[in-house]
């Protein structure tokens, strides 16, 4: 995984070489401002990006289920949530009036 904005440029060397040998491997996509959210690390409070998958069921009707799953980058200004890339996931709470 490439971030643009954030990379290098031997990074975006490296990974020019790589999409030219296999593309069929990469697919781009453009880059979104995540909003953040307080997490707690290291004793302190500080803000982590993050996005918010909803659940969805679908049957005879459509519904949304309050609360999702709630991804983070667990590095410090990083946009990095997927789990597989070393991001995390926070609770989700919804809470009713």
């Amino acid at each position: 995984m490439l971030i643009g904005p954030h990379s290098t440029e031997q990074e975006r060397l490296e990974f020019r070489e790589k999409i030219n040998a296999q593309p069929r491997n990469y697919i781009a996509q453009p880059t979104i401002n995540l909003s953040t959210a307080p997490c707690f690390v290291d004793g302190t409070i500080e803000p982590r990006h993050v996005d918010l998958r909803p659940y969805v069921l679908y049957g005879e009707k459509i519904t949304i289920v309050p609360g999702g799953l709630t991804r983070v980058a667990l590095r410090k200004g990083s946009l990095v949530v997927n789990s597989s890339q070393g991001g995390g996931s926070k609770d989700t709470w919804v809470l009713q009036n």
